[in-house]
Protein backbone atom coordinates (compact mmCIF):
# COMPACT_ATOMS: atom_id res chain seq x y z
CA UNK A 1 0.00 0.00 0.00
CA UNK A 2 1.52 3.29 -1.05
CA UNK A 3 1.77 6.30 1.20
CA UNK A 4 -1.37 8.27 1.79
CA UNK A 5 -2.00 11.23 -0.47
CA UNK A 6 -3.01 14.65 0.77
CA UNK A 7 -5.13 16.23 -1.95
CA UNK A 8 -4.39 19.70 -0.64
CA UNK A 9 -0.75 19.44 -1.70
CA UNK A 10 0.88 21.79 -4.22
CA UNK A 11 0.24 20.92 -7.89
CA UNK A 12 2.63 18.33 -9.24
CA UNK A 13 4.68 19.03 -12.31
CA UNK A 14 2.50 16.87 -14.53
CA UNK A 15 -0.75 18.51 -13.41
CA UNK A 16 -2.29 20.55 -16.16
CA UNK A 17 -2.89 24.17 -15.14
CA UNK A 18 -6.48 25.29 -15.23
CA UNK A 19 -5.80 27.75 -18.04
CA UNK A 20 -4.96 24.88 -20.41
CA UNK A 21 -8.31 23.17 -19.95
CA UNK A 22 -10.51 26.25 -19.57
CA UNK A 23 -13.35 26.51 -22.06
CA UNK A 24 -14.41 29.93 -23.29
CA UNK A 25 -17.33 31.23 -21.27
CA UNK A 26 -20.53 30.93 -23.31
CA UNK A 27 -22.36 34.06 -24.42
CA UNK A 28 -25.62 32.17 -25.03
CA UNK A 29 -27.20 28.87 -24.01
CA UNK A 30 -26.51 27.39 -27.44
CA UNK A 31 -25.04 23.87 -27.14
CA UNK A 32 -22.18 24.84 -29.47
CA UNK A 33 -21.09 27.46 -26.97
CA UNK A 34 -21.79 25.36 -23.89
CA UNK A 35 -19.77 22.45 -25.26
CA UNK A 36 -22.51 19.95 -24.43
CA UNK A 37 -26.17 19.40 -25.24
CA UNK A 38 -28.60 19.87 -22.32
CA UNK A 39 -30.90 16.85 -22.30
CA UNK A 40 -34.55 16.49 -21.42
CA UNK A 41 -35.51 14.01 -18.69
CA UNK A 42 -35.30 10.39 -19.77
CA UNK A 43 -38.72 9.06 -20.91
CA UNK A 44 -38.47 5.93 -18.81
CA UNK A 45 -41.52 4.18 -20.30
CA UNK A 46 -40.40 4.69 -23.91
CA UNK A 47 -40.68 1.25 -25.60
CA UNK A 48 -37.18 1.17 -27.05
CA UNK A 49 -35.70 2.38 -23.78
CA UNK A 50 -37.57 -0.30 -21.83
CA UNK A 51 -36.29 -2.94 -24.23
CA UNK A 52 -32.70 -1.67 -24.26
CA UNK A 53 -32.61 -1.26 -20.47
CA UNK A 54 -33.99 -4.77 -20.06
CA UNK A 55 -31.32 -6.13 -22.40
CA UNK A 56 -28.57 -4.26 -20.57
CA UNK A 57 -29.81 -5.55 -17.23
CA UNK A 58 -29.96 -9.10 -18.59
CA UNK A 59 -26.46 -8.81 -20.03
CA UNK A 60 -25.18 -7.37 -16.76
CA UNK A 61 -26.66 -10.37 -14.91
CA UNK A 62 -25.47 -13.00 -17.42
CA UNK A 63 -22.08 -11.59 -18.36
CA UNK A 64 -21.26 -9.26 -15.47
CA UNK A 65 -18.36 -11.44 -14.38
CA UNK A 66 -16.86 -11.29 -17.88
CA UNK A 67 -17.24 -7.50 -18.09
CA UNK A 68 -15.96 -6.92 -14.55
CA UNK A 69 -12.93 -4.61 -14.71
CA UNK A 70 -12.38 -4.58 -10.95
CA UNK A 71 -9.92 -7.49 -11.07
CA UNK A 72 -7.79 -5.47 -13.50
CA UNK A 73 -7.72 -2.54 -11.08
CA UNK A 74 -5.25 -4.44 -8.93
CA UNK A 75 -2.62 -2.93 -11.25
CA UNK A 76 -3.89 0.59 -10.53
CA UNK A 77 -2.75 2.80 -7.68
CA UNK A 78 -3.63 1.73 -4.16
CA UNK A 79 -3.52 5.12 -2.51
CA UNK A 80 -5.24 6.10 0.70
CA UNK A 81 -6.28 9.72 0.50
CA UNK A 82 -6.49 12.41 3.14
CA UNK A 83 -8.91 15.33 3.16
CA UNK A 84 -8.87 18.18 5.67
CA UNK A 85 -9.81 21.84 5.60
CA UNK A 86 -7.56 24.71 6.62
CA UNK A 87 -9.22 24.90 10.05
CA UNK A 88 -8.62 21.23 10.81
CA UNK A 89 -12.23 20.31 10.04
CA UNK A 90 -13.90 19.51 6.72
CA UNK A 91 -17.01 20.30 4.69
CA UNK A 92 -18.21 17.37 2.57
CA UNK A 93 -21.06 17.12 0.06
CA UNK A 94 -22.91 13.96 -0.97
CA UNK A 95 -25.03 13.75 -4.13
CA UNK A 96 -26.29 10.72 -6.06
CA UNK A 97 -28.44 9.79 -9.07
CA UNK A 98 -27.61 12.97 -10.91
CA UNK A 99 -27.19 12.52 -14.66
CA UNK A 100 -30.75 12.85 -15.96
CA UNK A 101 -32.56 15.92 -17.31
CA UNK A 102 -30.61 19.19 -17.39
CA UNK A 103 -32.96 21.31 -15.28
CA UNK A 104 -32.85 19.05 -12.23
CA UNK A 105 -29.22 17.98 -12.60
CA UNK A 106 -27.94 21.52 -13.11
CA UNK A 107 -30.09 22.95 -10.32
CA UNK A 108 -28.30 20.69 -7.84
CA UNK A 109 -24.89 21.15 -9.48
CA UNK A 110 -25.38 24.93 -9.32
CA UNK A 111 -26.10 24.80 -5.58
CA UNK A 112 -23.13 22.52 -4.92
CA UNK A 113 -20.84 24.91 -6.78
CA UNK A 114 -21.82 28.14 -5.03
CA UNK A 115 -19.22 29.57 -2.61
CA UNK A 116 -21.82 29.56 0.17
CA UNK A 117 -25.44 28.62 0.80
CA UNK A 118 -27.70 30.04 3.48
CA UNK A 119 -30.21 27.36 4.43
CA UNK A 120 -32.70 27.87 7.26
CA UNK A 121 -30.37 30.41 8.82
CA UNK A 122 -27.28 28.17 8.55
CA UNK A 123 -24.36 29.51 6.53
CA UNK A 124 -22.87 26.54 4.72
CA UNK A 125 -19.68 27.12 2.70
CA UNK A 126 -18.91 25.11 -0.42
CA UNK A 127 -17.58 21.67 0.46
CA UNK A 128 -13.92 20.82 0.08
CA UNK A 129 -14.88 17.24 -0.83
CA UNK A 130 -17.70 16.08 -3.10
CA UNK A 131 -18.88 12.47 -3.16
CA UNK A 132 -21.01 11.24 -6.05
CA UNK A 133 -22.86 8.22 -4.76
CA UNK A 134 -23.73 6.32 -7.94
CA UNK A 135 -25.67 6.47 -11.21
CA UNK A 136 -23.84 9.50 -12.49
CA UNK A 137 -25.58 9.09 -15.85
CA UNK A 138 -28.85 7.81 -17.32
CA UNK A 139 -30.03 5.73 -19.06
CA UNK A 140 -26.79 4.13 -20.30
CA UNK A 141 -23.12 4.55 -19.52
CA UNK A 142 -22.22 5.87 -22.98
CA UNK A 143 -19.44 8.45 -22.85
CA UNK A 144 -21.55 10.98 -24.80
CA UNK A 145 -24.30 10.66 -22.19
CA UNK A 146 -21.80 11.31 -19.41
CA UNK A 147 -20.71 14.47 -21.25
CA UNK A 148 -24.24 15.79 -21.85
CA UNK A 149 -26.02 14.69 -18.69
CA UNK A 150 -23.28 14.80 -16.05
CA UNK A 151 -19.92 16.36 -16.82
CA UNK A 152 -21.34 19.14 -18.99
CA UNK A 153 -23.78 20.46 -16.36
CA UNK A 154 -21.10 20.25 -13.65
CA UNK A 155 -18.63 22.04 -15.92
CA UNK A 156 -21.17 24.82 -16.36
CA UNK A 157 -21.71 24.97 -12.59
CA UNK A 158 -18.02 25.15 -11.62
CA UNK A 159 -15.95 25.82 -14.76
CA UNK A 160 -12.51 26.02 -13.11
CA UNK A 161 -10.94 24.80 -9.91
CA UNK A 162 -11.27 27.47 -7.18
CA UNK A 163 -8.37 28.25 -4.82
CA UNK A 164 -9.54 25.74 -2.18
CA UNK A 165 -9.20 22.95 -4.82
CA UNK A 166 -12.24 20.78 -3.95
CA UNK A 167 -11.84 17.06 -4.60
CA UNK A 168 -14.32 14.60 -6.11
CA UNK A 169 -14.76 10.91 -5.33
CA UNK A 170 -17.36 8.74 -7.10
CA UNK A 171 -19.03 5.40 -6.41
CA UNK A 172 -20.32 3.53 -9.50
CA UNK A 173 -24.02 2.60 -9.53
CA UNK A 174 -25.81 0.06 -11.67
CA UNK A 175 -26.18 2.45 -14.62
CA UNK A 176 -22.45 3.21 -14.48
CA UNK A 177 -21.87 -0.54 -14.75
CA UNK A 178 -23.82 -1.06 -17.99
CA UNK A 179 -20.61 -0.78 -20.05
CA UNK A 180 -18.46 -2.61 -17.53
CA UNK A 181 -17.20 0.69 -16.00
CA UNK A 182 -15.35 1.77 -19.16
CA UNK A 183 -16.68 5.34 -19.27
CA UNK A 184 -16.70 5.65 -15.47
CA UNK A 185 -12.99 4.84 -15.27
CA UNK A 186 -12.21 7.29 -18.07
CA UNK A 187 -13.90 10.11 -16.18
CA UNK A 188 -13.18 9.49 -12.51
CA UNK A 189 -10.08 7.29 -12.42
CA UNK A 190 -7.40 9.16 -14.34
CA UNK A 191 -3.62 9.22 -14.27
CA UNK A 192 -3.31 12.70 -15.81
CA UNK A 193 -5.42 15.85 -15.98
CA UNK A 194 -7.16 14.72 -12.82
CA UNK A 195 -10.07 17.09 -13.06
CA UNK A 196 -13.83 16.77 -13.43
CA UNK A 197 -15.06 20.28 -14.23
CA UNK A 198 -13.85 22.40 -11.28
CA UNK A 199 -13.32 19.42 -8.97
CA UNK A 200 -10.08 17.46 -8.79
CA UNK A 201 -10.60 13.71 -9.18
CA UNK A 202 -9.04 11.87 -6.29
CA UNK A 203 -9.48 8.12 -6.61
CA UNK A 204 -7.25 5.56 -8.30
CA UNK A 205 -9.86 2.77 -8.49
CA UNK A 206 -13.64 2.44 -8.64
CA UNK A 207 -13.57 2.32 -4.82
CA UNK A 208 -11.65 4.45 -2.37
CA UNK A 209 -10.63 5.18 1.21
CA UNK A 210 -10.28 8.72 2.52
CA UNK A 211 -8.95 9.69 5.94
CA UNK A 212 -10.98 12.60 7.28
CA UNK A 213 -10.34 14.82 10.30
CA UNK A 214 -10.68 13.73 13.92
CA UNK A 215 -10.65 9.98 13.37
CA UNK A 216 -13.35 9.88 10.71
CA UNK A 217 -12.92 7.77 7.56
CA UNK A 218 -14.87 7.72 4.30
CA UNK A 219 -14.94 4.37 2.51
CA UNK A 220 -16.60 4.00 -0.91
CA UNK A 221 -17.28 0.43 -2.04
CA UNK A 222 -18.07 -1.00 -5.47
CA UNK A 223 -20.22 -4.14 -5.28
CA UNK A 224 -20.91 -4.43 -9.04
CA UNK A 225 -24.64 -3.77 -8.92
CA UNK A 226 -25.18 -5.88 -5.82
CA UNK A 227 -23.13 -8.82 -7.06
CA UNK A 228 -20.11 -9.21 -4.78
CA UNK A 229 -16.94 -7.54 -3.52
CA UNK A 230 -13.95 -8.66 -5.58
CA UNK A 231 -10.73 -9.97 -4.06
CA UNK A 232 -8.48 -7.01 -5.04
CA UNK A 233 -11.00 -4.66 -3.45
CA UNK A 234 -11.08 -6.67 -0.24
CA UNK A 235 -7.27 -6.76 -0.22
CA UNK A 236 -7.20 -2.97 -0.66
CA UNK A 237 -9.54 -2.45 2.28
CA UNK A 238 -7.60 -4.99 4.36
CA UNK A 239 -4.67 -2.59 4.09
CA UNK A 240 -6.94 0.34 4.91
CA UNK A 241 -8.15 -1.51 8.00
CA UNK A 242 -4.60 -1.56 9.35
CA UNK A 243 -5.01 2.17 9.94
CA UNK A 244 -8.34 1.87 11.73
CA UNK A 245 -8.68 1.45 15.46
CA UNK A 246 -11.25 1.63 18.26
CA UNK A 247 -11.31 5.43 18.02
CA UNK A 248 -12.06 5.40 14.28
CA UNK A 249 -15.50 6.32 12.99
CA UNK A 250 -16.51 5.28 9.47
CA UNK A 251 -18.80 6.75 6.84
CA UNK A 252 -19.56 3.98 4.35
CA UNK A 253 -20.78 5.02 0.87
CA UNK A 254 -22.56 2.15 -0.89
CA UNK A 255 -24.11 2.11 -4.38
CA UNK A 256 -27.56 1.02 -3.17
CA UNK A 257 -29.64 1.18 0.04
CA UNK A 258 -29.61 -2.57 0.47
CA UNK A 259 -30.92 -2.16 4.02
CA UNK A 260 -34.25 -1.17 2.43
CA UNK A 261 -34.11 -3.53 -0.55
CA UNK A 262 -33.52 -6.47 1.76
CA UNK A 263 -37.20 -6.31 2.68
CA UNK A 264 -38.00 -7.68 -0.80
CA UNK A 265 -34.71 -9.48 -1.49
CA UNK A 266 -33.27 -10.79 1.80
CA UNK A 267 -29.78 -11.39 0.41
CA UNK A 268 -29.40 -7.81 -0.86
CA UNK A 269 -27.59 -6.62 2.28
CA UNK A 270 -25.18 -9.55 2.46
CA UNK A 271 -22.24 -7.89 0.67
CA UNK A 272 -22.31 -4.81 2.89
CA UNK A 273 -22.76 -6.94 5.98
CA UNK A 274 -19.78 -9.09 4.97
CA UNK A 275 -17.65 -5.97 4.42
CA UNK A 276 -18.50 -4.49 7.81
CA UNK A 277 -18.17 -7.81 9.63
CA UNK A 278 -14.84 -8.90 8.13
CA UNK A 279 -13.04 -5.62 7.34
CA UNK A 280 -14.20 -2.99 9.82
CA UNK A 281 -15.48 -4.75 12.94
CA UNK A 282 -12.21 -6.59 13.72
CA UNK A 283 -10.43 -3.21 14.02
CA UNK A 284 -12.81 -1.97 16.71
CA UNK A 285 -13.86 0.93 14.46
CA UNK A 286 -17.54 1.84 14.30
CA UNK A 287 -19.62 2.43 11.18
CA UNK A 288 -21.61 5.47 12.27
CA UNK A 289 -23.16 6.36 8.93
CA UNK A 290 -24.18 4.45 5.82
CA UNK A 291 -24.88 6.58 2.73
CA UNK A 292 -26.48 5.56 -0.53
CA UNK A 293 -28.41 6.81 -3.50
CA UNK A 294 -30.24 4.61 -6.05
CA UNK A 295 -33.68 5.39 -4.62
CA UNK A 296 -34.37 8.94 -5.73
CA UNK A 297 -35.45 10.58 -2.50
CA UNK A 298 -34.20 11.36 0.99
CA UNK A 299 -34.86 8.94 3.83
CA UNK A 300 -33.13 8.39 7.17
CA UNK A 301 -33.34 5.33 9.39
CA UNK A 302 -31.90 5.65 12.89
CA UNK A 303 -30.60 2.74 14.95
CA UNK A 304 -28.85 2.31 18.28
CA UNK A 305 -25.45 3.52 17.04
CA UNK A 306 -25.78 4.03 13.29
CA UNK A 307 -27.64 6.17 10.77
CA UNK A 308 -28.77 4.76 7.41
CA UNK A 309 -29.38 7.55 4.89
CA UNK A 310 -30.64 7.31 1.33
CA UNK A 311 -30.13 10.51 -0.62
CA UNK A 312 -30.63 9.96 -4.35
CA UNK A 313 -32.05 13.36 -5.23
CA UNK A 314 -29.30 14.63 -7.51
CA UNK A 315 -31.39 14.93 -10.66
CA UNK A 316 -33.15 11.70 -11.59
CA UNK A 317 -36.94 11.28 -11.43
CA UNK A 318 -38.44 11.33 -7.95
CA UNK A 319 -39.02 7.99 -6.23
CA UNK A 320 -41.90 7.80 -3.71
CA UNK A 321 -41.44 7.91 0.04
CA UNK A 322 -44.93 6.94 1.21
CA UNK A 323 -44.30 3.19 0.70
CA UNK A 324 -41.14 3.06 2.80
CA UNK A 325 -41.32 0.66 5.75
CA UNK A 326 -41.58 2.42 9.09
CA UNK A 327 -39.18 -0.04 10.71
CA UNK A 328 -36.56 -2.37 9.26
CA UNK A 329 -34.24 -4.98 10.72
CA UNK A 330 -30.65 -5.00 9.51
CA UNK A 331 -29.47 -7.57 8.62
CA UNK A 332 -32.92 -9.06 7.88
CA UNK A 333 -33.84 -12.13 9.89
CA UNK A 334 -34.40 -14.37 6.85
CA UNK A 335 -30.87 -14.11 5.46
CA UNK A 336 -27.87 -16.28 6.20
CA UNK A 337 -25.86 -13.21 7.22
CA UNK A 338 -27.84 -12.92 10.45
CA UNK A 339 -26.05 -16.02 11.74
CA UNK A 340 -22.88 -13.97 11.94
CA UNK A 341 -24.24 -10.46 12.50
CA UNK A 342 -26.66 -9.37 15.17
CA UNK A 343 -29.92 -7.99 13.81
CA UNK A 344 -30.62 -4.39 14.82
CA UNK A 345 -33.90 -2.46 14.50
CA UNK A 346 -33.93 0.85 12.62
CA UNK A 347 -36.81 3.32 12.58
CA UNK A 348 -37.73 5.67 9.76
CA UNK A 349 -37.30 9.09 11.36
CA UNK A 350 -37.29 11.44 8.34
CA UNK A 351 -38.11 11.49 4.63
CA UNK A 352 -38.30 14.02 1.85
CA UNK A 353 -40.72 14.61 0.31
CA UNK A 354 -43.06 13.70 3.14
CA UNK A 355 -45.55 10.87 2.76
CA UNK A 356 -48.53 13.15 2.08
CA UNK A 357 -46.77 14.99 -0.74
CA UNK A 358 -45.49 11.71 -2.15
CA UNK A 359 -49.07 10.36 -2.34
CA UNK A 360 -50.20 13.54 -4.08
CA UNK A 361 -47.43 13.15 -6.60
CA UNK A 362 -48.76 9.68 -7.40
CA UNK A 363 -52.05 11.11 -8.67
CA UNK A 364 -50.15 13.11 -11.28
CA UNK A 365 -49.69 9.94 -13.31
CA UNK A 366 -52.90 10.59 -15.28
CA UNK A 367 -51.69 13.90 -16.70
CA UNK A 368 -47.98 13.13 -17.01
CA UNK A 369 -47.91 9.56 -18.35
CA UNK A 370 -49.08 10.17 -21.95
CA UNK A 371 -47.14 13.38 -22.47
CA UNK A 372 -43.86 12.44 -20.76
CA UNK A 373 -43.83 9.10 -22.61
CA UNK A 374 -45.31 9.66 -26.10
CA UNK A 375 -43.64 6.51 -27.42
CA UNK A 376 -45.40 4.43 -24.79
CA UNK A 377 -48.76 5.99 -25.70
CA UNK A 378 -48.04 5.27 -29.38
CA UNK A 379 -47.23 1.65 -28.57
CA UNK A 380 -50.53 1.31 -26.71
CA UNK A 381 -52.33 2.81 -29.71
CA UNK A 382 -50.73 0.29 -32.08
CA UNK A 383 -51.52 -2.64 -29.78
CA UNK A 384 -55.15 -1.58 -29.38
CA UNK A 385 -55.56 -0.93 -33.10
CA UNK A 386 -54.43 -4.49 -33.80
CA UNK A 387 -56.78 -5.73 -31.09
CA UNK A 388 -59.67 -3.80 -32.62
CA UNK A 389 -58.94 -5.17 -36.08
CA UNK A 390 -58.85 -8.69 -34.68
CA UNK A 391 -62.12 -8.23 -32.79
CA UNK A 392 -63.80 -6.49 -35.71
CA UNK A 393 -62.69 -9.27 -38.04
CA UNK A 394 -64.20 -11.84 -35.68
CA UNK A 395 -67.50 -10.07 -34.97
CA UNK A 396 -68.36 -8.13 -38.12
CA UNK A 397 -68.82 -9.04 -41.74
CA UNK A 398 -65.74 -7.52 -43.32
CA UNK A 399 -66.38 -9.07 -46.70
CA UNK A 400 -64.30 -11.56 -48.60
CA UNK A 401 -61.47 -9.27 -49.63
CA UNK A 402 -58.17 -11.12 -49.68
CA UNK A 403 -56.38 -8.02 -48.40
CA UNK A 404 -58.70 -7.80 -45.41
CA UNK A 405 -58.31 -11.48 -44.58
CA UNK A 406 -54.53 -11.17 -44.74
CA UNK A 407 -54.64 -8.04 -42.58
CA UNK A 408 -56.71 -9.71 -39.89
CA UNK A 409 -54.85 -10.70 -36.73
CA UNK A 410 -55.86 -13.85 -34.85
CA UNK A 411 -57.96 -12.63 -31.96
CA UNK A 412 -56.85 -15.25 -29.46
CA UNK A 413 -53.19 -14.49 -30.13
CA UNK A 414 -53.70 -10.75 -29.61
CA UNK A 415 -55.61 -11.29 -26.36
CA UNK A 416 -52.86 -13.56 -25.05
CA UNK A 417 -50.16 -11.07 -26.04
CA UNK A 418 -52.02 -8.26 -24.26
CA UNK A 419 -52.55 -10.18 -21.02
CA UNK A 420 -49.00 -11.60 -21.06
CA UNK A 421 -47.55 -8.10 -21.54
CA UNK A 422 -49.58 -6.80 -18.59
CA UNK A 423 -48.40 -9.68 -16.38
CA UNK A 424 -44.76 -9.09 -17.31
CA UNK A 425 -45.22 -5.38 -16.61
CA UNK A 426 -46.28 -6.19 -13.02
CA UNK A 427 -42.72 -7.10 -12.14
CA UNK A 428 -40.95 -6.96 -8.75
CA UNK A 429 -39.00 -3.79 -7.93
CA UNK A 430 -35.64 -5.40 -8.74
CA UNK A 431 -34.35 -8.22 -10.87
CA UNK A 432 -33.77 -10.52 -7.89
CA UNK A 433 -37.12 -9.79 -6.26
CA UNK A 434 -39.80 -12.41 -5.85
CA UNK A 435 -43.09 -12.39 -7.72
CA UNK A 436 -45.83 -12.51 -5.13
CA UNK A 437 -49.45 -13.46 -5.67
CA UNK A 438 -50.36 -9.79 -5.83
CA UNK A 439 -48.04 -9.33 -8.82
CA UNK A 440 -49.86 -12.04 -10.75
CA UNK A 441 -53.34 -10.91 -9.74
CA UNK A 442 -52.69 -7.26 -10.54
CA UNK A 443 -51.00 -8.15 -13.83
CA UNK A 444 -53.85 -10.36 -14.99
CA UNK A 445 -56.44 -7.80 -13.87
CA UNK A 446 -54.65 -5.09 -15.83
CA UNK A 447 -54.54 -7.31 -18.92
CA UNK A 448 -58.26 -8.08 -18.62
CA UNK A 449 -59.00 -4.36 -18.24
CA UNK A 450 -57.10 -3.60 -21.44
CA UNK A 451 -58.96 -6.37 -23.30
CA UNK A 452 -62.27 -5.05 -21.98
CA UNK A 453 -61.34 -1.57 -23.18
CA UNK A 454 -60.53 -3.01 -26.60
CA UNK A 455 -63.90 -4.80 -26.74
CA UNK A 456 -65.82 -1.65 -25.82
CA UNK A 457 -63.81 0.47 -28.24
CA UNK A 458 -64.39 -2.07 -31.02
CA UNK A 459 -68.15 -1.91 -30.41
CA UNK A 460 -68.01 1.88 -30.72
CA UNK A 461 -65.86 1.70 -33.85
CA UNK A 462 -68.24 -0.73 -35.56
CA UNK A 463 -71.08 1.69 -34.89
CA UNK A 464 -69.24 4.33 -36.90
CA UNK A 465 -69.25 4.43 -40.70
CA UNK A 466 -65.49 3.99 -41.13
CA UNK A 467 -65.44 0.21 -41.47
CA UNK A 468 -67.95 0.34 -44.37
CA UNK A 469 -65.65 2.46 -46.49
CA UNK A 470 -63.91 0.81 -49.46
CA UNK A 471 -60.72 -1.03 -48.60
CA UNK A 472 -58.06 0.09 -47.54
CA UNK A 473 -59.75 3.21 -46.16
CA UNK A 474 -60.95 1.43 -42.96
CA UNK A 475 -57.35 0.50 -42.11
CA UNK A 476 -56.17 4.05 -42.83
CA UNK A 477 -58.94 5.49 -40.64
CA UNK A 478 -58.04 3.05 -37.87
CA UNK A 479 -54.39 4.15 -37.98
CA UNK A 480 -55.09 7.89 -38.24
CA UNK A 481 -58.17 8.26 -36.02
CA UNK A 482 -58.62 5.20 -33.85
CA UNK A 483 -54.97 4.62 -32.94
CA UNK A 484 -54.16 8.01 -31.40
CA UNK A 485 -57.47 8.23 -29.52
CA UNK A 486 -57.38 4.72 -28.11
CA UNK A 487 -53.70 5.11 -27.25
CA UNK A 488 -54.52 8.10 -25.07
CA UNK A 489 -57.46 6.30 -23.44
CA UNK A 490 -55.39 3.16 -22.87
CA UNK A 491 -52.66 5.25 -21.23
CA UNK A 492 -55.23 6.38 -18.68
CA UNK A 493 -56.09 2.73 -17.97
CA UNK A 494 -52.37 2.11 -17.42
CA UNK A 495 -52.24 5.18 -15.15
CA UNK A 496 -55.18 3.88 -13.11
CA UNK A 497 -53.53 0.48 -12.88
CA UNK A 498 -50.25 2.01 -11.69
CA UNK A 499 -52.03 4.03 -9.03
CA UNK A 500 -53.89 0.96 -7.74
CA UNK A 501 -50.88 -1.35 -8.03
CA UNK A 502 -48.68 1.19 -6.27
CA UNK A 503 -50.94 1.07 -3.24
CA UNK A 504 -50.10 -2.66 -3.01
CA UNK A 505 -46.37 -2.06 -3.48
CA UNK A 506 -46.32 -3.23 -7.10
CA UNK A 507 -44.91 -1.10 -9.96
CA UNK A 508 -44.15 1.69 -7.49
CA UNK A 509 -41.08 2.59 -9.52
CA UNK A 510 -43.05 2.76 -12.79
CA UNK A 511 -45.73 4.91 -11.13
CA UNK A 512 -43.12 7.61 -10.58
CA UNK A 513 -40.69 6.87 -13.43
CA UNK A 514 -43.60 7.31 -15.84
CA UNK A 515 -44.09 10.83 -14.53
CA UNK A 516 -40.45 11.93 -14.62
CA UNK A 517 -40.95 14.33 -11.70
CA UNK A 518 -38.06 16.79 -11.67
CA UNK A 519 -38.88 18.53 -8.39
CA UNK A 520 -38.21 17.59 -4.75
CA UNK A 521 -34.48 17.09 -5.20
CA UNK A 522 -31.93 16.71 -2.42
CA UNK A 523 -28.29 16.42 -1.40
CA UNK A 524 -26.30 16.35 1.84
CA UNK A 525 -23.79 18.82 3.21
CA UNK A 526 -21.75 17.40 6.08
CA UNK A 527 -19.44 19.16 8.50
CA UNK A 528 -16.73 17.45 10.54
CA UNK A 529 -15.49 19.75 13.29
CA UNK A 530 -11.92 19.52 14.56
CA UNK A 531 -13.26 17.96 17.76
CA UNK A 532 -14.82 15.09 15.77
CA UNK A 533 -18.47 16.18 15.81
CA UNK A 534 -20.23 15.31 12.55
CA UNK A 535 -23.22 17.45 11.55
CA UNK A 536 -25.39 16.42 8.60
CA UNK A 537 -27.45 19.07 6.81
CA UNK A 538 -30.03 17.34 4.55
CA UNK A 539 -30.89 19.91 1.89
CA UNK A 540 -34.06 19.75 -0.20
CA UNK A 541 -35.20 21.77 -3.20
CA UNK A 542 -38.97 21.79 -3.67
CA UNK A 543 -38.83 23.16 -7.20
CA UNK A 544 -35.91 23.09 -9.63
CA UNK A 545 -35.35 25.87 -12.13
CA UNK A 546 -36.75 25.55 -15.66
CA UNK A 547 -35.33 28.81 -17.06
CA UNK A 548 -31.67 29.75 -17.22
CA UNK A 549 -29.71 32.79 -18.28
CA UNK A 550 -26.06 33.51 -18.94
CA UNK A 551 -24.37 34.64 -15.74
CA UNK A 552 -23.37 38.32 -15.90
CA UNK A 553 -20.54 37.50 -13.48
CA UNK A 554 -17.64 36.66 -15.79
CA UNK A 555 -15.14 35.59 -13.14
CA UNK A 556 -13.43 32.27 -14.06
CA UNK A 557 -15.02 30.13 -11.33
CA UNK A 558 -18.52 31.63 -11.55
CA UNK A 559 -21.26 29.37 -12.90
CA UNK A 560 -21.95 29.87 -16.59
CA UNK A 561 -25.72 29.88 -16.14
CA UNK A 562 -27.91 31.21 -13.35
CA UNK A 563 -31.60 30.51 -12.66
CA UNK A 564 -34.04 33.22 -13.68
CA UNK A 565 -36.08 32.35 -10.61
CA UNK A 566 -33.99 31.97 -7.48
CA UNK A 567 -33.60 28.44 -6.16
CA UNK A 568 -34.80 28.04 -2.57
CA UNK A 569 -32.93 25.23 -0.80
CA UNK A 570 -34.14 24.30 2.68
CA UNK A 571 -33.42 21.68 5.32
CA UNK A 572 -35.44 18.51 4.87
CA UNK A 573 -35.15 17.98 8.63
CA UNK A 574 -33.13 19.65 11.41
CA UNK A 575 -29.36 19.00 11.31
CA UNK A 576 -28.32 15.54 12.52
CA UNK A 577 -25.41 15.63 14.97
CA UNK A 578 -23.21 12.58 15.53
CA UNK A 579 -20.65 13.06 18.32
Amino acid sequence: MSDERDDHRAPAADDHPDSERARPRPRTTDPLELGFTPRKPVPWLAPFLLISTGIRTLLAILFGAYLDKRELQNAFGDDIFRQAGPDGGLWLDYVADLGDGFNATYSIAYLLAQPELTVNGHRLPRAQTLVMGGDQVYPSAAYAEYENRCKGPYQAALPLTPPDRPTLFAVPGNHDWYDGLTAFLRLFVRSRDRNFAGWRTGQSRSYFAVELPAGWWLLGVDDQSGSYLDDPQLAYFDEVARRLGPESKVILAAPSPTWIKAADSPTAYDSIDYFIRTIIDPTGARVRLLLSGDLHHYARYAGPDRQLITCGGGGAYLYPTHKLPERIEVPPRDTLARRASRTQPYDLVARYPDAARSRRYGWGIFARLPFRNPGFTTLLGILHTLLMLAMAGATANWGDSTNQRLFSVPLVLMVLVTVAAAVLFAKPPNANGKRHVRNWLLGVSHGVAQVALAAGATWVWLALPFYEWPWPLPAVAAAVVYGPVIGLVASQVVAAYLLVAGSFGVNVNELFAGQGIEDSKSFLRLRIDPDGTLTIYPIGVDRVSRDWQVNPDQSPTASWLTPKTRLAPHLSEPPIVLP
